[in-house]
């Protein structure tokens, strides 16, 4: 079974890691937070109401700032921590290297580390100050010390900073974690307590509320403040505690905090209207009480503390996993994580090209539709037309006509008709090489591994693209290869076959010895085509 202190210091520990990553409740957005999953205890009161006198009360020490107008311009999150012995000593979040064994200098890094945050002005921030205390005179509590309720801004102070203090306020006592130790004077009317007020807005049965009151010492003569204390004027469900605070003649003559609690003692026990009461008053047994109601709620509230400590974690380490693990910091780790990634990648690039997901079919449409629509264009009729295949059978005979087929003719109709393919093949590459640029970019993109590091990202594209101009220039002289080589390569069996097709327009009185009429000029230009038809096939 966990102590007391350990539950208490437990969640003094989890406040303090929320508060370093930021999550240190009273702000917007903060409804889920786990902050707002811990049990605390808020300290509300207005202004000059003894609240802080109070809190150095509690401690034993006197460690706050003081002043007219509005001291605590930011939460302080006071942690108090019992110790068996030894010397008191203070720690800040902001400063957890250095121990103050000063409790005057605890006040002034209080004052300058408020300044830090809202400057020199009287403006407020709700970014809490961390401050934990050692002492063997404290009992096992954290107080959140928010600033006091003021109801006119003064010199200095924005026209808003009254509604501003309130909403402070109450982003934290709306909280259903938080207990309310609402702070009054006594030498004022209950019923216009500005805390009272609060606490009656944000828990009105007052399941949640602690009473405090104060300066009970300087009620006016012939009254006091029983019918409170005993819950007749203001019922609570749990209850009242009176404080007797240390005059301004005590402060002024530094009088310690130790004095101060033996002279409220004497008083409580002294005093015929409160004598009755003097078991359940005083700074040490509010302190008690509070502790022992806090470490109640703690352990209430366990489960649902774990609950959502579990949620979390299982919120993170989907997240990391998500955004991948942890990288080793030797290079041969880093090598290993690089060219892992490097095979995630590959594997998409691959499904986009293989199938499974879009982008390859597109390669496959180069060659389905844009190559022979390409080809199609070719001005073959023109190339083949009777006057140029004239012009170019005449001139490869020369002065010496062919016999039977004009051989060289053909190679040389067929080559120069060739030569048309290398622009649409060329084209083809190119239009190969930007689908798979696009391609590389999707899979990038869709390679989960690397999304966590755009710079390896930048890194894979470029030298994926570097790699793809070096293969669009391997592809085209390759195409072009391919045209030449067919162009160089006229089977003997197609000129053997050339003899024995007939002539379906030729006139038969025609000599065949004339070689160069319209009939013998046509046939040789549809053999021509029908050789660039197969040429055709083979490139493909």
């Amino acid at each position: 079974m966990a102590t007391m202190g350990s539950l208490i210091g437990l969640v003094n520990r989890i406040q303090r890691a929320c508060t370093v990553l930021g999550d240190h409740g009273g702000g917007a957005g903060g409804e889920g937070s786990l902050w707002e999953a811990l049990p605390s205890v808020a300290v509300v009161g207005g202004q000059s109401s003894g609240k802080s006198s109070v809190l150095e009360s509690i401690v034993g020490r006197d460690f706050l700032p003081r002043g007219s107008g509005i001291v605590t311009r930011r939460p302080l999150v006071l942690q108090l921590h019992k110790t068996d012995g030894g010397h008191e000593y203070a720690e800040f979040l902001h400063a957890p290297r250095k121990r103050f064994t000063d409790f005057a200098a605890v006040r002034k890094e209080i004052a300058d580390e408020t300044d830090r945050i809202t400057g020199k002005t009287k403006a407020i921030s709700n970014v809490p100050i961390h401050l934990s205390i050692y002492s063997p005179h404290v009992v096992n509590l954290t107080l959140i010390d928010l600033p006091g309720l003021t109801k006119v801004a003064v010199e200095g102070q924005a026209e808003s900073i009254v509604q501003d203090i309130e909403n402070m306020v109450r982003s934290y006592v709306d909280k259903p974690n938080c207990i309310i130790l609402a702070i009054s004077p006594a030498n004022q009317d209950i019923a216009t307590s500005d805390a009272i007020k609060l606490a009656r807005d944000v828990d009105p049965s007052g399941d949640r509320t602690f009473g405090v009151l104060t300066k009970l010492d300087l009620m006016d003569k012939g009254t006091n403040a029983v019918d409170v204390l005993e819950g007749r004027q203001y019922r609570l469900q749990h209850p009242w505690v009176g404080i007797v605070n240390r005059s301004q003649a005590d402060i002024n003559k530094n009088v310690d905090m130790l004095s101060a609690r033996r002279k409220e003692k004497e008083y409580f026990e002294s005093s015929p209207e409160y004598g009755h009461l003097a078991h359940k008053m005083g700074a040490e047994y509010l302190a008690k009480l509070l502790s022992q109601h806090l470490e109640a709620v703690i352990r209430a509230k366990i489960p649902s503390i774990i609950a959502m400590i579990n949620k979390t974690n299982d919120e993170i380490e989907a997240q990391l996993d998500k955004l991948g693990r942890p990288i080793g910091g030797d290079a041969g780790a880093q090598l290993y994580t690089i060219l892992d990634m490097c095979r995630a990648f590959d594997r998409v690039f691959k499904e986009h090209l293989d199938g499974g997901r879009p982008g390859g079919d597109r390669i496959y449409g180069v060659f389905d539709n844009q190559l022979p629509a390409a080809l199609k264009k070719l001005p073959f009729d023109r190339h083949l037309s009777m006057q140029n295949v004239r012009k170019v059978i005449s001139e490869a005979d020369g002065y010496q006509p062919h016999l039977i087929a004009p051989e060289q003719g053909y190679r040389r109709l067929i080559d120069s008709s060739l030569s048309y393919f290398k622009g649409p093949a060329e084209a083809s590459v190119d239009a190969v090489h930007l689908v798979l640029k696009e391609l590389v970019r999707r899979s990038i993109a869709a390679t989960e591994e690397l999304k966590r590091f755009p710079t390896l990202q930048s890194d894979i594209a470029a030298a994926a693209n570097e790699s793809l101009e070096r293969f669009r220039e391997d592809g085209r002289k390759t195409v072009l290869r391919l045209v030449e080589m067919e162009a160089s390569y006229l089977t003997v069996e197609f000129f053997r076959k050339l003899p024995t097709e007939p002539e379906k327009a030729a006139d038969k009185n025609t000599p065949v010895s004339d070689r160069y009429q319209d009939n013998h000029l046509r046939r040789i230009g549809k053999f021509t085509f029908l050789a660039l038809v197969e040429k055709r096939h083979l490139i493909y």
